[in-house]
C-alpha cells in the first residue's frame, strides 16, 4: 500500500466514525457526558477526593479503636487499684519510685 491508499483508507474510517457519531450522539448528549466526566474527575465530590476521604475515615476509625482499647485498659487498672491495696503499692513503687521510710531503693536502668 502506498501513502495515498493508506490516507484514503484512514479518511474513510474517520468519516464512517464521524457518521456514526452524528447519527447516534447529539450535541446535548455529548454536553451531558462532558459535564458528568468533569464532575467525576475534577469536582469537589470527585472519585479522587472520595478515595482520600475513605482512607482518612479508616485511619480515624483505627485510631479511635486504639484509644478505646487504651481507655478500657486504664479503666480496668483504675478499678483494680481502687480495690486491691497490694496492687496499688506495687504500681506506686515500680512506676513512681516511692519507698518506705526504712528502706533503700536502687534503680538499675538498661
Amino acid at each position: 500500500m502506498d501513502f495515498v491508499s493508506k490516507f484514503v483508507l484512514m479518511n474513510s474510517r474517520i468519516s464512517s466514525i464521524w457518521q456514526w457519531l452524528q447519527r447516534f450522539l447529539s450535541l446535548p448528549t455529548l454536553a451531558c457526558l462532558a459535564i458528568v466526566a468533569f464532575l467525576m474527575f475534577y469536582g469537589d465530590n470527585s472519585v479522587k477526593f472520595s478515595i482520600e476521604h475513605d482512607r482518612t475515615i479508616d485511619s480515624l476509625r483505627q485510631e479511635l479503636q486504639a484509644n478505646r482499647d487504651t481507655m478500657l485498659y486504664y479503666r480496668g487498672l483504675n478499678e483494680r487499684l481502687a480495690s486491691d491495696p497490694e496492687l496499688m503499692e506495687q504500681v506506686v513503687r515500680e512506676q513512681y519510685g516511692m519507698k518506705r521510710a526504712n528502706e533503700d531503693v536502687f534503680v538499675i536502668k538498661d
